[in-house]
């Protein structure tokens, strides 16, 4: 009898895109997930619907975009929207979720979040659950909850986090029968900050670290900024090392119960991390080291192309679209009420003749107001011709054209030269607004149609250096 596939999601919490070898980073060793890649396909244009924890992460699971969904940092998941592990239950899957969580609304002024227990009717229906809400401190992790049979309360790990919740997901995979599908999660907290790591993993000196083109140059006045984004990044690498050392234990364990064939592996990150570059730090911005993010997905062969084995996939794959592409790489119907995209076709043959969107909707609805986020809520828009347009409210802020200028040094919102490429994006982003059932107030746009083509013979000068 043919075994029925099974999915594993390997969830890292604020890794930016561009922070794997696999994807261009010279200074970070990640032999597995560059294996991963190597087998698989990689969604190099992938995006978060939402550059922040909670937000990110909800709409993961439930395919439904923000506004409806989790609004803000501390915010809760509506527990009537269904999950993806909702779903696979009635499927006959065994499903099951190891780590943070983040998604019970808990408020860490009231008591600190790793001890704030998440109620069973919170857990989004997964039917193992052990884990914790939040915690931001990597050696002091502690998880409850358990299977239907056993609950536990907070109980502290005694080690690194990754290393110690990678254990605690091998053993409940241990205990699923060979004959029962299973859908299973490992979400662990590195790289977010603070940036600690094993002394294992330490092999990255910040001084020679080569570092994104748009950080400050280490000169005055930037020298001590530069300096400490130096060492957030040497550890951020070395907690990054640590996550791919303990997928390469997952790998190793599907492979040693004859599991690596019949299972397909998702890699993905919540958000990205500014990392110094403009100046600034963390996520919750739409610059692309916030919002771009990594995603794999290897193990089970998908497609019987050669050409499909390795390859570099230019769709804009967002957070939304994770749960519906994972029904659809295990044929079965998406929720109707589901906002996101299936993009497994994508994985399975080459799709010039596919309908996907050719843009993507990004959201900050509630600022985080912490002294690294940005203080405003902002939407924006990134298209697959390679455009970015993000207002504030009733205001233009930024647009972008990422293939002459990838690291954002030339922001065009304001530039009457490309004041048709602003007008068509904004009503892409009001579309998007109103298909969505937003509420933003976007600017008031000029949309009259009274430029010449050529208004670079008006203006007089080159946009970027090549023109």
């Amino acid at each position: 009898m043919k075994r029925r596939t099974n999915v594993i999601w390997l969830i890292a919490d604020q890794l930016r895109a561009d922070m794997l070898a696999c994807n261009g980073d010279p200074n970070v060793h990640t032999p597995n997930l560059d294996m991963l890649a190597a087998g698989g396909v990689n969604f190099c244009n992938s995006v978060s619907t939402y550059p922040l924890c909670c937000p990110a992460r909800g709409t993961m699971l439930t395919s439904i975009y923000p506004n409806r969904c989790t609004l803000g940092h501390e915010y809760r998941m509506p527990p009537e929207q269904t999950t993806i592990a909702q779903v696979l239950n009635q499927r006959g899957y065994h499903t099951a979720y190891v780590g943070k969580w983040h998604l019970d609304g808990w408020q860490e002024k009231h008591s600190r979040a790793a001890f704030h227990v998440v109620p069973k009717e919170r857990r989004g229906g997964f039917q193992y659950w052990l884990g914790y809400e939040n915690n931001n401190s990597q050696y002091d992790c502690y998880v409850h909850g358990g299977g239907d049979d056993k609950e536990i309360l907070p109980t502290k790990l005694e080690g690194y986090e990754t290393d110690c919740l990678t254990d605690l997901f091998l053993e409940h995979l241990e205990t699923i029968p060979d004959e029962k599908p299973f859908f299973a999660v490992l979400s662990v907290q590195p790289p977010h900050n603070p940036y600690v790591a094993p002394e294992r993993n330490r092999n990255y000196p910040p001084e020679s670290l080569t570092l994104r083109a748009n950080v400050p140059p280490d000169i005055p006045p930037y020298q001590e900024f530069v300096a400490e984004m130096r060492q957030n990044i040497s550890n951020a690498y070395a907690m990054i090392e640590n996550y791919d050392e303990n997928i390469g234990r997952v790998m190793d364990y599907l492979k040693k119960r004859n599991l690596y064939d019949d299972t397909i592996i998702m890699f993905f990150s919540d958000h990205g991390d500014t990392h110094g570059s403009h100046g600034q730090q963390r996520k919750t911005n739409p610059l692309e080291e916030s919002i771009r993010v990594p995603f794999l997905i290897g193990g089970k062969r998908l497609s019987n192309d050669p050409s499909l084995t390795g390859a570099r996939l230019p769709w804009l794959l967002a957070s939304i679209d994770i749960a519906p592409t994972t029904l659809g790489l295990l044929n079965i119907n998406v929720p109707g009420e589901w906002e996101g995209c299936d993009y497994s076709v994508a994985c399975k043959k080459h799709c010039t003749d596919f309908a996907y969107p050719a843009s993507a909707y990004i959201q900050n609805i509630i600022p985080e107001h912490h002294p690294h986020s940005v203080e405003l809520p902002w939407r924006g828009v990134v298209t697959d011709d390679g455009w970015k347009y993000v207002c504030l409210e009733g205001m233009p802020w930024m647009l972008f054209n990422l293939k002459k200028d990838p690291y954002e040094l030339c922001n065009l919102a304001f530039c009457g030269i490309e004041r048709r490429k602003r007008a068509e994006l904004h009503r892409i982003l009001q579309s998007w607004i109103t298909r969505t059932g937003d509420h933003f107030r976007l600017p008031e746009i000029d949309y009259k149609d009274d430029l010449v083509e050529n208004a670079r013979d008006i203006f007089g000068y080159p946009i970027y250096p090549e023109d």
